[in-house]
């Protein structure tokens, strides 16, 4: 019942997921300069209800997504490499780069937060601020990092539940058939039941945030841990059954409708152009806008899946590179993306044009750098796990006889 996955083959649909998912949070994160109502560190004067609009849809599908993908590509890694192998991996690629960029990025926020603070206090930095917050454990912000802080945890639970689980279905045929029901017109219901009942249950849910990500801290909030984790339950399972994908992907015209219809009423609940950027009190309300954002998440997220699927199914240079590079960039963008803003402060144009720039200037620099100092060097065999060579080995086939 299992599809048997050859060494060597590339899920290409899957590369077009990872890499459009993490390229958009450079777009999510610099459409928060322009929100009318600020809540980003550098608000810019020209503000806009369409960037409302904007960070609410890629918000809605992408994280999801993401880490539909990511227990799919876990799962295939415990397969080829056993728990050791898979633990090792992990550690190298996922927890090395959360530790270590950490200190790098951080510290490079608090610098263009400082910058725009002289900016706005005529060139001098404020000395008369309130004191920072101290760093504790359950407080620590982790930024946009704490993607991969999420996956250590469900790598670890992967670990911990493999034996029990080996018990239990020796021959893996009940995840087979698990993963088969799963995957029809019912497929976002499934885990929209159980994110609808945590987000509606978290007292400090903002509803035009879809699932809060737990950006503070290494506790992560119950909606987060619901609703990625059941995504990265999804991908474990879609894993042993790579013959499912098809049938996904030819779903994604009623996953869109059904993701653009609920995705527009999950908008309008939550104030529409005018959102309401506050905790949901109402239990009434909340218990409505609870369901339909947990359907209109799933919905969009598996419609962009078998988009993505149907479109990218042949091997594609760009698509890999950009798969390659995603990471880094997602690593690095944000203190590029606030320091890009600071300088488009002053030009007259309109939000979109402004924010265009920034998307421009950050993605420029973060591919140069990544061919640079990344792809060829020993920083991307520690992302990416390989390195690749400057100069490609010529086919000796090829060359010319003496």
């Amino acid at each position: 019942m299992s599809h048997t996955h050859t060494p060597g083959e590339r899920l290409h649909g899957l590369d077009a997921v990872r890499a459009i998912a993490l390229l958009l949070g450079v777009v999510l994160h610099a459409s928060l300069s322009y929100f009318p109502t600020p809540i980003w560190p550098v608000p810019d004067p020209e503000t806009s209800s369409g960037a409302y609009v904007l960070m609410f849809a890629i918000h809605l599908f992408r994280m999801v997504a993401f880490f539909v993908v990511a227990g799919l590509f876990a799962q295939m890694l415990m397969a080829r490499r056993g728990p050791w192998g898979f633990a090792k991996n992990r550690l190298a690629r996922i927890a090395n780069p959360l530790f270590g960029m950490w200190w790098v990025v951080f510290p490079a926020v608090i610098a263009v937060i400082v910058w725009k603070a002289a900016i706005d206090n005529g060139g001098s930095i404020p000395t008369d601020g309130p004191p920072p917050p101290p760093l504790r454990l359950e407080t620590l912000p982790l930024l946009h990092l704490w993607f991969l802080w999420a996956l250590l945890i469900f790598y670890a639970v992967a670990l911990i539940l493999r034996p029990l689980a080996r018990i239990l279905d020796r021959d893996g045929r009940v995840a087979d058939r698990l993963a088969a029901w799963m995957i029809g017109p019912w497929t976002p219901l499934i885990p929209a039941v159980p994110l609808a009942v945590a987000m509606y249950a978290y007292p400090l849910w903002i509803p035009f945030f879809g699932i809060p990500t737990p950006d503070y801290g290494f506790m992560p909030n119950l909606p987060a841990l619901v609703g990625f984790g059941s995504a990265f339950v999804m991908g474990w399972l879609l894993a042993r059954r790579l013959d499912l994908l098809p049938k996904l992907a030819r779903l994604w015209p009623l996953f869109l409708i059904v993701g653009g219809a609920t995705g527009t009423a999950a908008f309008l609940l939550a104030g529409g152009l005018t959102p309401a950027i506050e905790v949901q009190t109402d239990l009434s309300m909340r218990l409505t806008q609870s369901w339909v954002t947990a359907l209109a998440v799933y919905s969009s997220a598996f419609a962009f899946l078998g988009l993505c699927i149907s479109l990218f199914s042949r091997a594609d240079a760009v698509i890999r590179y950009l798969s390659d590079a995603s990471y880094w960039t997602y690593l690095i963008h944000l203190p590029l993306v606030m320091v890009a803003q600071v300088l488009v402060l002053d030009m007259a144009w309109h939000w979109w044009a402004k924010m265009g720039a920034v998307i421009a200037m950050v993605v420029a620099v973060c591919l140069i750098t990544y061919e640079l100092l990344v792809r060829h060097t020993f920083i991307g065999k520690a992302l990416n796990g390989r390195r690749v060579p400057w100069r490609r080995p010529r086919d000796p086939a090829l060359q010319p006889a003496q």
